[in-house]
């Protein structure tokens, strides 16, 4: 089946029309010898490959080689665990993109939230230039895109789609002149803020300090509709997320976040968020990191923290002594295992709360250590549509949250753009004290 874009009016066809002939397969004959739900995810990922919302590989070319790729062999990248301190392999290459039916990818120009503004500015320009040079170079199996035509037109030709976003507000240092020059670079999505607050909008992880957005971040968020550039609000505080919601004429994304009803991180997306997405047609692109998955995990961290906190104070100059407790402690208190079932299970509600329509994928990989057993790297897609197959999602359900939807949100807010293109720049300029 040719890869083609669907607007919400036909997905709710298709969906009507799925849940019929689910019912009618349901009563019929049972399956052969061969998993029912292997071949409705794969027939999915055929039709519509992963269009993942995150990635970091541009973050490990900067920190493993210093952005000195001409040597790099990126179609592999399994010797890599040499070029980092843990020895950790990257998780990303084009062996296990092609393996993991990843069909389209936004790159992230992720750049630490603790620099200052004009050091964030240069080193995104630097990222956007060394993940462009990447793709580059691999014409046969990676296409630069930056709008869902090309997306689609990609997928086609069976190469993956590699579009740009940047990660945290800080990267456009408070000003709307970058804010563009950015989209004229390639970047297609911002991420509001990162793991610290901006001068402008509430990250999820910090203390707030304008109770969402102020008027510039508002600003931020028309300008972002105007010029055609997707809002991602993970890693925004539940503030900062409503009041864009309130603001954004065009569909937002979570490039890679969870449900916080099943796990509690702040770094989820609250059911007060999830049930306002249907009006606003956006996506959840649900993250595969640990962390953010298994609420047991999510415990079992809060309690080591804890008890290194508990050693350091009692044996404070004492490294050895303390050092040698927490070995202890981790021999007698493993971490909990995260499984594909426990990201299965944070899409189900998101289904529940919001609808199929609002779903999509993004991992995080090459931002994380590792992701859950059984799709601890790109390859592991399929696992996760076949337990998603398991659990009764149909082909047409599997192929929206695969990449159909992902394509419709940045598609919609390209035709938004498109609309207000007769509107002048905003030119707001951030107060500061």
């Amino acid at each position: 089946m040719p890869y083609r874009a669907l607007s919400l009016a036909a997905i709710a066809t298709c969906l009507a029309a799925s849940a019929s002939a689910q019912s009618v397969e349901d009563d019929g004959a049972p399956a052969g010898e061969i998993d029912p739900a292997v071949i409705t995810a794969t027939a999915a990922l055929e039709a519509a490959p992963v269009f993942d919302g995150h990635n970091d590989v541009p973050i490990q070319l900067r920190s493993r080689f210093d952005n000195q790729i001409n040597d790099l062999d990126f179609s592999d990248t399994l010797s890599t665990g040499d070029t980092h301190p843990q020895g950790r392999t990257m998780h990303t290459d084009l062996a296990r993109l092609s393996e993991g039916k990843v069909g389209a990818q936004y790159w992230s120009v992720y750049v630490p939230a603790s620099l200052t503004e004009p050091e964030a500015v240069q080193m995104t320009m630097e990222q956007i230039d060394v993940m462009k040079r990447l793709i580059a170079r691999y014409p046969d199996s990676l296409t630069y895109a930056e709008n869902a035509d090309q997306v689609e037109s990609a997928m086609a030709q069976g190469k993956v789609a590699s579009l740009l976003g940047m990660e945290g507000g800080h990267s456009i240092g408070s000003s709307l002149a970058v804010l563009r020059q950015m989209y004229a670079l390639g970047a297609r999505y911002m991420t509001i803020t990162h793991s610290r607050n901006t001068p402008w909008a509430d990250s999820a992880t910090d203390e707030p300090d304008h109770g969402g957005l102020n008027d510039f971040g508002k600003d931020v968020i028309r300008e972002m509709n105007r010029i055609g550039m997707l809002v991602d609000l993970s890693h925004v505080s539940e503030d900062a997320m409503m009041d864009a919601l309130d603001v954004a004429k065009a569909p937002v994304i979570f490039s890679h976040s969870g449900a916080r009803a099943i796990n509690g991180h702040a770094r989820n997306v609250p059911d007060s968020v999830l049930a306002r997405l249907p009006e606003n047609g956006g996506v959840v692109m649900v993250v595969g990191l640990p962390g953010f998955l298994n609420d047991e995990r999510r415990q079992w961290y809060a309690e080591r923290e804890a008890e290194v906190a508990r050693q350091k104070s009692l044996f404070g100059g004492q490294p050895d002594v303390w050092e040698t407790a927490i070995l202890a402690w981790d021999e007698a208190n493993p971490e909990p295992q995260t499984l594909i079932t426990h990201m299965a299970d944070h899409i189900d509600h998101i289904k529940a709360v919001a609808g199929v329509e609002y779903i999509g994928i993004g991992a995080d990989y090459d931002g994380m250590p590792t992701g859950p057993v059984g799709m601890e790297d790109v390859s592991g897609y399929p696992a996760l549509f076949i337990e998603l197959a398991r659990r009764g999602y149909s082909q047409v359900e599997l192929e929206l949250i695969s990449s159909r939807n992902a394509v419709r949100v940045l598609r919609e807010a390209e035709q938004y753009a498109s609309r207000v293109s007769d509107q002048p720049p905003i030119e707001t300029i951030l107060e500061t004290e």
